[in-house]
């Protein structure tokens, strides 16, 4: 955590969370990163189910400490009057308001867009669901993964002789909040250029993730071509993928012309490097297991390592499969603080993910790890207006 925390190109700006799980909350962990003032509402009792996700220390997820860091924690229960109030009141000096209901909810409590424009027109709402807020599919529940098979990311994922696989992380999620904070910051400046007003930022899980998806659709509508799952390799790119080594796998992209050709010259093909059939990449798609086959015949007789210092000699893009374990170990993760050493309240260190993407002039930083349940609903209310009084009576009931 930074010892001299210094303002981001976010300060000032109040954003206000009503999400839980992933896709919001990570946006809003996103601003928070880069110096926005984050208050995330939660349930009294349970809070954010996330905070009981995977791996729990002294019963609190250390995914919880990461996607709520910087982040102060008010509890409020929506769906009481006495809490669509504090929302209200939140909503009435925000600048942006992050949630992942199902479409519908929050206009069920009085807290849908047009209510709380109409309090705060320069407000900006973030609204990421499975399906958006329009459309036959509004209303369906919709997580990550059903996203994701929309998207088109699931039918692509894998090897041919397999199930359709996932990618090993909620990426329609990740997807879906990276969009969320495009949205939102695209629509601060057109607040602060013209004076507003606010608007909604529709964000699809499913349309995040297609959004990515390349060319798959041109290509199914002119040629009538399905993308297949390919294992590790990129389908028409050659080559690039995985080769076996004597103690592994290591990942080779000669997909450019002229890195082509200095890749086949470094693995003692000249031949094939001259070959006119392999000037571009269309000519050596149909080739590809000619190509993929010389290469794997130079890595099988080397280990990770071996190949990893002769293709970096070479010019040519190489890499490790990286574990975990791996990413610890690396010198370049430590030299750009992508790993940052962090301690959980019972002093257990703890390393989490650094900030991305770097700012020369202001970069983002993390001041606090995710915060105890409610731990900030005091201050938060005292700066809202409440009394000490109306705060213990609103605790009595247990709406907050």
């Amino acid at each position: 955590m930074s010892a001299t925390p210094h303002p981001g190109p976010l300060a000032g700006l109040k954003v206000v969370e009503l999400g839980q799980l992933i896709a919001g909350p990570f946006a809003a962990r996103i601003l928070a990163e880069f110096g926005a003032e984050v208050v995330k509402v939660e349930a009294p009792g349970a809070g954010d189910p996330l905070r009981t996700w995977r791996k729990l220390h002294d019963g609190t997820s250390l995914w919880w400490r990461v996607q709520a860091r910087n982040k102060r924690s008010l509890t409020a229960d929506l769906k009481t009057p006495e809490g669509q109030e504090i929302v209200r009141r939140l909503a009435a000096e925000a600048d942006i308001l992050i949630e992942n209901f199902r479409p519908g909810t929050l206009e069920g409590w009085g807290l849908g867009f047009d209510a709380l424009h109409a309090i705060n027109p320069r407000l900006v709402m973030v609204r990421l669901s499975g399906y958006g807020q329009t459309g036959p599919y509004r209303e369906r529940p919709g997580f990550g993964v059903i996203g994701e098979a929309m998207g088109g990311i699931r039918y692509t994922t894998g090897s041919p002789d397999r199930p359709p696989a996932r990618t090993g992380i909620s990426i329609g999620d990740t997807l879906a909040a990276h969009y969320g904070v495009i949205g939102a910051l695209m629509s601060v400046i057109h607040v602060i250029r013209n004076g507003g007003p606010g608007q909604v930022v529709d964000v699809a899980l499913h349309e995040s993730v297609f959004n990515c998806m390349e060319s798959l659709v041109p290509e199914y509508g002119v040629f009538g071509e399905i993308r297949e799952r390919s294992g590790g390799a990129l389908p028409g790119i050659v080559p690039t993928d995985a080769y076996p080594c004597s103690d592994g796998f290591v990942l080779i992209a000669g997909n450019g012309d002229s890195i082509f050709r200095r890749l086949m010259r470094a693995i003692g093909r000249p031949d094939m490097s001259d070959d006119p059939r392999f000037a571009r990449n269309d000519g050596r798609a149909a080739h590809v297991e000619l190509i993929d086959g010389a290469i794997a015949a130079w890595t099988q007789d080397r280990t990770i390592t071996e190949a990893i210092d002769f293709m970096n000699e070479a010019g040519v893009p190489v890499g490790r499969i990286y574990s975990a374990a791996d990413i610890l170990a690396d010198p370049h993760y430590r030299a750009r603080d992508m790993i940052l050493d962090t301690v959980l309240p019972d002093g257990t260190p703890m390393p989490v993910p650094g900030i991305a993407p770097k700012l020369s002039a202001t970069p983002g930083e993390m001041r606090t790890i995710g915060p105890e349940l409610g731990a900030h609903t005091d201050e938060v209310l005292a700066g809202l207006g409440y009394g000490a009084e109306d705060v213990a009576d609103l605790r009595r009931k247990g709406i907050v």
